[in-house]
């Protein structure tokens, strides 16, 4: 049986050429478009999508490359997973949809396109909400020695094409499993129906997920790096909901996120990492503080 958000009407909303995407709404009011994180899909957030929903046309997409949306081959030069283009289908959805300006949330992967949309449409984003990510280019520069054996993931889809999909592919299930796991606090928090949904999604996924991770050891980095020699920072309200991995890994999260973001509220939670499925009630509550601004 197909999980959904109940109460949300799902679509297939045409973001590019040849690239659609499985899109849930619900709700009336103001747009919050809400970004899944890794190894999920749109489901992460369906308590929070259904709480905001009481005021806001809230707006769950699969990623391209994610779950039901379309999966685009992966070019040579990354451009086909590249935060920037993954930005760009989510600025054309939210205008399919009728919604000039619009708030975002992301999670993990989805935090990484936000932080891109909104970089790159800030005539466009209200409101950003990042939950437990760096930046990609300050991902890459505190990742160092011992500590980087917590993103073993990300040096393995680092890769060049053919290793890393085919030793993912082998034990799917393994691997996107550990991570459900692994970073989570609250195992009840991931019911087996949703956490069977995931694992089938990305079953299907492994090579569209390999290229979006290899794009943020090349391509994305470059957009990156070219923006923060430019002085670009954000330019809307930014909040931040982190787990305290910084102070382990020895980083000051705070200070990073404020280089980008001048208008920032940081805030460190306790609970796992997929925070929107083992604290739905604080994210939600955050979020709606973060659209008073």
């Amino acid at each position: 049986m197909t999980v959904t958000i109940p109460g949300f009407a799902y679509h297939r909303v045409p973001v590019a050429d040849g690239v659609a995407l499985h899109t849930a709404i619900g709700g009336q009011g103001s747009p919050v478009v809400l970004l899944h994180g890794f190894p999920q899909t749109h489901l992460m957030w369906r308590q929070v999508a259904a709480d905001l929903a009481a005021e806001h046309t809230v707006i769950c997409p699969d990623l391209r490359g994610y779950g039901a949306s379309d999966k685009p081959a992966e070019t040579p030069d990354g451009l086909a997973y590249a935060k920037r283009t993954m930005g760009a289908d989510i600025a054309a959805l939210a205008g399919a949809l009728g919604h000039r300006r619009f708030a975002l949330a992301g999670h993990d992967r989805g935090a990484l396109v936000a932080f891109r949309t909104a970089l790159d449409h800030p005539d466009r984003v209200t409101h950003l909400a990042s939950l437990d990510v760096l930046p990609t280019l300050d991902m890459w520069e505190v990742m160092h020695g011992v500590s980087a054996t917590v993103g073993f993931h990300l040096y393995l889809m680092a890769q060049p094409p053919g290793l890393p999909e085919r030793m993912i592919a082998a034990s799917a299930d393994e691997f996107f499993g550990n991570f459900l796991d692994l970073w989570s606090r609250d195992a009840a928090a991931i019911p087996a129906d949703v956490r069977a949904a995931y694992l089938a999604a990305c079953r299907a996924a492994v090579p569209s997920i390999v290229a979006d991770y290899r794009a943020s050891a090349g391509i994305d980095v470059e957009h990156d790096s070219a923006d923060r020699a430019a002085g670009r920072r954000l330019a809307m309200p930014v909040t931040v909901l982190q787990q305290d991995w910084g102070a382990a890994l020895g980083f000051d999260a705070a200070a990073l996120w404020r280089a980008w973001a001048p208008d920032l509220v940081h805030r460190t939670v306790d609970c796992g990492h997929f925070m929107a499925e083992e604290a739905p009630a604080l994210v939600a509550d955050e979020l709606r503080a973060l659209l008073a601004r």
